[in-house]
């Protein structure tokens, strides 16, 4: 195992292959290109608060449009998943990643147990809830409603939310062209997990974290965040031995290599259950300052289209 010690940001980036040369953010593209969608020309609804219907249900979720946004380019689009009883315009608060050039959606999960929202695979989840629907659901909105680049559709979510992503990525990954979960909670689903292509993981997790421990939780079926990682390795084609490079004095970032999709874990070392870069909103513990999440997400991202 290899260890590297880059020294900024941008050098980590390039040390992970997450980018080729400086921090690079996903941008809009030229008009109607490959990847458009039917809602490429339309006058759009700006910045805030919606709902459709899925499954049944009335479901609520927050959408943040570019400033600058222009119906003749298309951009990619980013679902961000929340944690346990939490929302979407919370996430939006601490995660920073509207600050991104991209369409980001914040949906709102159903209420489960002790009346808190929750996704879909967590076992105090809503029963009989379908957020895998719901989130084709939303896409098919979203791209008749606003210039899309399909082959850049992307998911992140934090802690339950994150675990959620790595739902998405197994059974549409014909749609997700890349997933980067923090602080996950990958509860064992109890059936195999067969994408119908490799997918692209930026994994983001804290060693101290305690609410979803990193070396997992056997009474929870939480398998520990090395296990799952090293699961998408095998999935996505990678070779055994990983290279190990570290930012600062308490981040290492593990990338797999000879993969056919790209698969990088970034461990925080005390880091809690919380999001890179933010304050203490986003949950308890060590919050690292070393780098930011939604800087790295974007980068990785940026790096990955959907092959068509």
């Amino acid at each position: 195992m290899n260890l590297a010690r880059p020294k900024t940001l941008a050098t980590l980036l390039m040390t992970a292959g997450l980018v080729t040369a400086a921090i690079t953010l996903p941008t809009a593209t030229a008009a109607t290109p490959a990847g458009s969608t039917a809602g490429c020309g339309k006058q759009t609804a700006p910045t805030g608060d919606y709902s459709l219907v899925s499954g049944g249900l009335t479901r609520a979720y927050r959408l943040h449009v570019p400033a600058k946004y222009k119906a003749t380019k298309t951009y990619p689009l980013i679902v961000v998943f929340h944690g346990r009883g939490k929302t979407g315009a919370q996430t939006e608060a601490f995660s920073d990643l509207s600050k991104l050039d991209a369409v980001v959606a914040y949906p709102n999960g159903v209420l489960g147990d002790e009346n808190k929202q929750a996704w879909q695979g967590a076992p105090y989840a809503a029963d009989g809830v379908d957020d895998v629907k719901f989130t084709s659901d939303l896409l098919d909105a979203l791209e008749a409603q606003y210039c899309v680049d399909t082959r850049a559709i992307y998911a992140t979510g934090k802690s339950n939310g994150a675990g959620f992503t790595g739902i998405l990525a197994c059974q549409l990954a014909d749609r997700i062209a890349a997933i980067a979960p923090v602080a996950g909670a990958f509860y064992q689903q109890g059936k195999r997990c067969k994408p119908s292509r490799p997918v692209p993981v930026l994994d983001i997790h804290g060693t101290g974290d305690t609410t979803i421990p990193y070396d997992g939780d056997g009474e929870r079926d939480l398998p520990s965040v090395q296990t799952w990682v090293r699961d998408w390795s095998v999935r996505d084609h990678c070779d055994s031995d990983p290279r190990v490079s570290q930012l600062g004095d308490d981040v290492l970032i593990t990338k797999y290599k000879g993969c056919k999709a790209d698969v990088v874990h970034v461990a925080v070392t005390d880091g809690g259950h919380s999001w890179p870069g933010s304050d203490a909103a986003s949950g308890p513990g060590y919050v690292t300052q070393t780098f930011e999440a939604h800087e790295l997400i974007g980068a990785f991202f940026a790096a990955h289209k959907l092959r068509t």
